[in-house]
């Protein structure tokens, strides 16, 4: 889908219904690199209409390509569309698939008011809400290391934010807001997996949130003029590629080799949010980045290695 971010290749996994095919870690790290540019350079574009049109049709129009996408995927699968759209909680389907577009077009809204550095540096807190709300959401148990991973990653967005000081504004609780529906969309991903195949909760995805989207932006309508056509068409086409990479990603490795090196959106945003939009780094953001993308490094090995050791452990 053309709205994943930095740490997002396990649900991204999970909704696919992707399985390691093979065990080549060079090449799924290396087409993990070039998902998460592809995903950057969406952000970019996101951004660049953004700036010209409501975001509403932004979104709507990108997410109608997608919904094209996940209807021709589904197509292809065993059983066709009828057996991968039947699922046994479709209200709660119907919630992620609103959750998750609701989420876009809050992101792609930060991209405009703070730009593409700030954003993701904040977003980049994802997995540790994650963390934090698995324990009452879903009755996850989380140990003392992860409880102190999400302290020290939350220290670093209230460095990022610098919350009563004269640079702070309310608009940067934006990509936050973004982070905690996501946040929140990953969980129910997890519950509904208990029930639905990856197949049909990635159906969902695509399908609720494109009927919400189109039923929402027409009233927010901005007609587009000129080459921001071809800006429109990059965008939808970003989006496809960005998927087609990352499903290859996970059929060459397993999602535990090839997660880590999801935080190079971050990178690559970072760098297109510099050299073509003019944006500034400044220390602060570097720092409180560097601990959430630590923090969240941190989260992921800790969960791969207790993965490991339930696998391993003997009946």
């Amino acid at each position: 889908m053309p709205l994943l971010k930095a740490c997002w290749v396990a649900d991204v996994a999970c909704l696919s219904g992707v399985c390691c095919m093979q065990n080549n870690t060079r090449l799924g790290i290396s087409l993990m690199l070039a998902t998460t540019l592809v995903f950057a350079v969406q952000d970019g574009i996101s951004r660049l209409l953004a700036d010209k049109y409501n975001v509403m049709t932004v979104v709507m129009f990108r997410y109608w390509f997608f919904a094209a996408f996940v209807i021709a995927w589904s197509h292809l699968k065993v059983g066709g569309i009828r057996q991968v759209a039947q699922s046994a909680q479709p209200l709660l389907q119907a919630l992620r698939g609103v959750l998750l577009v609701c989420e876009i077009c809050v992101m792609v809204a930060a991209f405009t008011l703070l730009g593409l550095i700030e954003s993701h540096a904040v977003f980049a807190c994802y997995p540790l809400l994650v963390v934090a709300l698995s324990g009452p959401v879903l009755g996850e148990s989380v140990g003392w290391r992860r409880w102190l991973a999400v302290c020290v990653g939350f220290i670093g967005v209230i460095i990022i934010l610098r919350p009563g000081s004269d640079v702070f504004s309310l608009t940067a609780l934006v990509p936050l807001a973004s982070a905690a529906l996501f946040a929140i969309y990953s969980l129910l991903t997890r519950y509904v997996s208990q029930k639905d195949s990856a197949a049909t909760s990635f159906f969902w995805t695509g399908v609720a949130g494109g009927v919400a989207i189109t039923l929402v932006a027409p009233f927010y309508w901005s007609p587009m003029v000129g080459n921001d056509w071809w800006w429109m068409l990059a965008l939808c086409i970003t989006g496809v590629l960005g998927h087609y990479l990352l499903i290859k990603a996970l059929e060459a490795a397993e999602a535990a080799t090839t997660q880590p090196f999801a935080y190079f959106h971050l990178v690559f945003a970072v760098m297109i949010g510099l050299f073509v939009f003019g944006e500034s780094l400044d220390s602060m953001i570097v720092l409180g980045a560097g601990l959430i993308v630590l923090s969240g490094l941190f989260t992921i090995w800790r969960s791969n290695r207790m993965n490991s050791a339930v696998k391993t452990e003997p009946l």
